[in-house]
């Protein structure tokens, strides 16, 4: 290849899409019921997009989601993730992108509740090769993750002894902990009131901006949907709306601009067990 042709392909792999989608179907059988949840979406997000999903409930960005988070996949159509169509890929493989490339965050925290914030920041590493990594090493990522959404002091907690906001900051630090390049949200701020909604809001912003990852955040909240960059409403299994969101809210603005939080009350935590001492500075 000359180098001219050289330039041009690496030119256009650079310009590739991070996630393209392309006709895609989804369709579940529950009882005699056919439920069609995707009708042929078609879209494309470029790396550090910050796009916002919504639509009512059913309307199929829940599907997507998974889709796209490869873990489900379609029943037609075909989705290309850095340009790999991983649409009929094996479930392993589809494991192994998940875990190196995607970063999960959800309504409900998921997080486990007899388990420290660094413990389940860490649970990542451990299924993803992590058991090979020195101790010392994944409490460090671990804590370098909580640091990131401002909970380092807190790491010693469990999940009882913290804020509903804070619950969520540490399943954002556990979606960083494999450093992905994308993270999906579904639906983040649901259980969150309205100050805690802009604070996560706000890091997500900051992650999306600083660190240049690609978001996909589905919420049927319109006021959240806005601190994107671009908005995708579905409908009845199909995209209705895609466009670029012109007024962008700023959460470090808006917090900015509200009274001080009133302050929270600190719930004692149990002593750091002996073996994570060595490993937290």
């Amino acid at each position: 290849m000359v180098p001219a042709e050289a330039a041009a392909a690496d030119e256009a792999s650079h310009h590739m899409p991070v996630i393209s989608v392309r006709d895609l179907v989804k369709t579940y059988v529950v009882g005699e019921v056919t439920v069609r949840a995707l009708r042929g979406a078609n879209m494309d997000v470029e790396a550090g997009e910050f796009i916002a999903v919504t639509g009512p409930s059913g309307s199929g960005k829940s599907t997507l989601m998974h889709i796209l988070g490869c873990l489900d996949r379609p029943t037609s159509g075909q989705y290309f993730l850095d340009g790999r169509d991983v649409s009929r890929m094996s479930k392993d493989d589809l494991a192994a992108v998940r875990n190196r490339k995607i970063g999960f965050v959800f309504q409900g925290f998921n997080l486990l509740s007899r388990t420290t914030a660094l413990d389940n920041v860490e649970l990542p590493l451990l299924y993803n090769g992590g058991s090979r990594m020195k101790t010392a090493e994944r409490h460090k990522r671990a804590m370098d993750a909580l640091n990131a959404v401002g909970l380092g002091e807190r790491h010693h907690h469990y999940p009882n002894q913290l804020s509903g906001g804070q619950q969520q900051r540490v399943a954002i630090a556990r979606a960083l902990i494999n450093e992905p390049s994308i993270i999906l949200a579904d639906e983040p701020t649901g259980n969150l009131d309205t100050r805690t909604s802009i604070e996560v809001m706000g890091i997500f912003q900051r992650l999306n901006i600083e660190r240049g990852i690609t978001i996909v955040l589905i919420t049927h909240e319109m006021d959240i949907a806005e601190y994107g960059t671009r908005l995708v409403r579905f409908r009845d299994g199909k995209i209705q709306v895609d466009q670029k969101i012109v007024n962008r809210r700023d959460a470090a603005a808006e917090l900015a601009k509200l009274p001080p939080p009133e302050p929270e009350i600190d719930i004692p935590a149990d002593p750091v067990p002996a073996e994570h001492l060595g490993g937290v500075s």
